[in-house]
């Protein structure tokens, strides 16, 4: 990370909005904020990024929480393969500091280090156990040609079922949109967090 921010950003938040203050905010906005900072949300940035920035919409921010939380939490994948989708979305939209702090996450949720560096270095997919290579494969063509082509589509479909695959689906659309609300807001790392993602 550069030593000196761009004159447009705050140094509290690290990009072009400044952190919320709850004394600001009305009733919504106040329970908005309570969800970004419980622990059970399972926020991996806190206010620091798109959290942050969606507070800046307090209406906006409530409903999001929750579609995030079920999009996250409930669609059937379990943190490993959740966490390898994210993956996907931050190194297809090149976007740093959502890779890095999602990186250790997936680690920790017991994806392996060489099926994130398939993603992280844009590698071959073959090799790969099946549905791993297959939500790489379908986000990667999603991402790339803004389209998925029927055998790769019929093929996601089987291995994941309906649910899955619009599943997969959203949280890959949530975290490529999440990518560009960071973008628009120039989000910057902490200082000191080493970037993870190698650019572009």
């Amino acid at each position: 990370m550069p030593t000196t921010l761009p004159q447009d950003l705050y140094p509290d938040s690290l990009n072009r909005l400044p952190m919320v203050k709850r004394e600001e905010l009305d009733e919504q906005g106040k329970r908005a904020l309570d969800a970004v900072l419980d622990p059970r949300a399972r926020s991996v940035a806190g206010l620091q990024g798109p959290g942050g920035i969606w507070m800046h919409s307090p209406k906006i921010a409530e409903v999001q929480r929750e579609f995030i939380r079920l999009l996250r939490q409930e669609n059937g994948f379990g943190d490993r393969l959740t966490e390898l989708a994210i993956l996907l979305a931050a190194r297809e939209t090149n976007h740093q500091f959502e890779w890095t702090v999602h990186e250790p996450v997936a680690l920790k949720a017991g994806l392996e280090r060489q099926i994130v560096d398939v993603v992280k270095y844009r590698g071959p997919t073959e090799g790969l156990p099946k549905t791993e290579k297959l939500i790489i494969d379908f986000g990667r063509q999603l991402l790339r040609e803004k389209k998925v082509d029927q055998p790769l589509y019929a093929e996601t479909e089987r291995a994941l079922g309906r649910t899955g695959i619009v599943n997969l689906a959203g949280l890959i659309g949530y975290y490529a949109m999440t990518g560009i609300i960071l973008n628009a807001f120039d989000q910057h790392l902490k200082p000191g967090l080493e970037p993870l993602l190698p650019m572009p």
